[in-house]
């Protein structure tokens, strides 16, 4: 029952909504097929959610880990001209109060891309461009890491750093 009240308490307190739609590129809908864009309610995509992220609660969203990863398919032409990481969360305002601010980075392979300091709670949106060197073969791996979290035990015996929505690479 605890478990139950606190998320209740989270999701009231972050003010979460439901999240603005991220522009979708050239998505294949066959059976197995991997997505540039994972919605992590979507079970055609759960398989992609490879490290760090919680069972899905309220059929919209999951809690993640401090860190996290999923395996996504570049779009068309990325290997060429590159594309946008874009990851839809919120920050929630257990977090917040319990660690502070929460800086996130974002890595695919070898490329590290540019940290985002986040200090307030609610629905935030890390947008990164992509080098096309970074997006080289049919899959990538892109590892996400905060830096604060809240540790297992805490708050619940679940480790917990942000409400995970949308994690994609779009075409440029």
């Amino acid at each position: 029952m605890r478990r139950l009240t606190a998320i209740g308490l989270l999701i009231g307190a972050a003010g979460c909504k439901t999240p603005k739609r991220v522009r979708v590129s050239a998505i294949d809908d066959e059976e197995g097929a991997l997505h540039s864009i994972v919605q992590v309610s979507d079970p055609k995509t759960a398989l992609q959610l490879v490290k760090g992220f919680h069972e899905l609660e309220g059929n919209t969203w999951r809690w993640t880990k401090g860190q996290f990863a999923v395996t996504l398919r570049p779009p068309l032409n990325a290997a060429s001209d590159g594309a946008w990481l874009v990851f839809r969360f919120v920050l929630a305002e257990s977090v917040l109060n319990k660690v502070g601010g929460v800086r996130l980075t974002a890595s695919i392979g070898n490329v590290t891309l540019a940290p985002e300091a986040y200090e307030k709670t609610g629905e935030h949106m890390y947008r990164r461009e992509v080098p096309a060197a970074a997006l080289q073969g049919e899959t990538v791996t892109v590892e996400f890491r905060c830096d604060k979290f809240l540790a297992a035990g805490q708050v619940e015996s679940r480790e917990l750093a942000l409400i995970a929505y949308v994690i994609g690479l779009e075409a440029k």
